[in-house]
């Protein structure tokens, strides 16, 4: 088991290092190394599974340890696994948007070319997605001001209605423990105030997040 072990381990290394060539690999020799990392990938899968079953025959003293390094190299093959594909995706990508910069360049449009409009569509789709965003946060950020400034006036005559109420407070001899609620309900109305202020802040900036 552990010359096998090894040899996969050492697998595992030259996969590693055989990612950065697949990242520089020119286009017409891609193919290539995308497929030797490919291969040294299924045989350390392979070896994976021949691990696996080695493992239920090692001493139980030795079985903890050699299951924990079998499931290493498995979860390395995952990671490497993933890493090959996001290399594979991005050179697809990076290929298809030559083919359409260069199907672009050597187009002749007329006049009357329909073909046109769908070679624009996706940027027109994407600005006008954009535009609708800005007039959304515009709208969310007057309705926040208005609300804003509606908590402002509230507060203004709760304050005013405080002052009165005092006065008549003290003209009429209302007792401590009255004067006490009102106060109370003041400071009520304060967190009232800046719970929705922070409320508001924070939907702005969701909104603005999700559609930006």
């Amino acid at each position: 088991m552990e010359k096998l072990y090894h040899e996969t381990n050492k697998l595992v290394l030259d996969v590693q290092n055989g990612l950065s060539r697949v990242e520089q690999a020119k286009r017409e020799d891609a193919h290539l190394v995308e497929n030797e990392i490919r291969a040294r990938l299924d045989k350390v899968t392979s070896n994976c599974d021949t691990l696996d079953i080695m493992v239920n025959k090692e001493p139980p003293a030795r079985r903890q340890n050699a299951k924990l390094k079998v499931d290493q190299l498995k979860y390395d093959c995952q990671h490497l696994n993933a890493a090959l594909r996001n290399i594979q995706h991005r050179r697809q990508m990076r290929e298809q948007e030559e083919r359409d910069r260069e199907e672009l360049l050597t187009r002749r449009f007329t006049a009357n070319d329909d073909n046109t409009s769908i070679m624009i569509d996706h940027e027109l789709q994407h600005n006008t997605s954009l535009h609708n965003s800005h007039r959304e946060i515009d709208n969310l950020i007057s309705s926040g001001a208005a609300t804003i400034g509606n908590l402002r006036d509230q507060r203004g005559i709760l304050k005013g209605a405080q002052r009165k109420m005092l006065d008549v407070t003290n003209m009429l001899g209302l007792s401590n423990t009255v004067m006490r609620l009102i106060e109370k309900r003041t400071f009520q109305d304060k967190i009232i105030l800046f719970g929705g202020m922070i409320v508001t802040l924070v939907i702005m900036y969701l909104i603005y997040k999700y559609f930006g």
